[in-house]
């Protein structure tokens, strides 16, 4: 006769195992929105995201502004190029032209945890724009294959509190498009730029510094 110790083992091994193999609620996070600690380290999506963008290495591509607030004409420019221009690793960096302004990069990143985007800022003699640079954050979700968010980190908000509230996110779909932007869950700050990957184009000059 099985004892009763014993058979209360096999009836819990069902649920057990049930358990470890089920998909994490929200996505993998914990029900406050923070990571949860079986998903330490990139993510299965994040691992597709970064052999995607990896894919794109090289090569350049014109953008367009989608959204961006009504007075703001900065972003209104004539030409919108990213361009893919170093690749490692376990850091990509995608020089952003607006015109002949080469003063940003996109700087994305594998850590211990995810991914991490920053904002390389320089000025025209090549050297940091220390007012206003290095800026980002990382994942805190898996996130998709074709969309990973990052919200400002505390260097981001201590540098722009009213980044509190704010996230960057990127977006490929590979063979159409590639997106950036941001937005702002507290004041309704939104920008967002799209770029053509059907269409490579030649590469543009170097960014500032490089």
């Amino acid at each position: 006769m099985i004892s009763r110790g014993i058979a209360a083992l096999v009836l819990l091994l069902p649920l057990v195992t049930a358990c470890g193999d089920g998909v994490p609620s929200r996505g993998g996070a914990s029900t406050d929105g923070r990571a949860s600690p079986a998903l330490a380290g990139v993510s299965p999506q994040q691992e597709v995201f970064w052999e995607r963008l990896q894919a794109l290495c090289g090569r350049a591509f014109q953008g367009r502004l989608v959204l961006a607030p009504p007075d703001d004409d900065w972003w209104r420019a004539e030409l919108v190029v990213m361009h893919v221009r170093e690749c490692h690793e376990d850091e990509i960096r995608i020089p952003l032209h607006i015109d002949e302004n080469r003063s940003r990069t996109w700087v994305v990143s594998r850590t211990a945890s995810g991914l991490r985007l920053k904002h390389d800022h320089r000025l025209a003699d090549g050297s940091p724009d220390e007012a206003n640079t290095q800026y980002g954050g990382d994942t805190l979700l898996p996130g998709s294959i074709w969309r990973q968010e990052f919200p400002a980190d505390a260097y981001s908000v201590d540098a722009v509190p009213a980044r509190e509230s704010q996230l960057w996110y990127l977006e490929i779909r590979p063979g159409s498009d590639f997106a950036y932007g941001l937005r702002r869950e507290a004041t309704g700050l939104r920008y967002h730029l799209e770029f053509d990957l059907t269409n490579p184009m030649e590469a543009p000059p170097p960014p500032w510094g490089w």
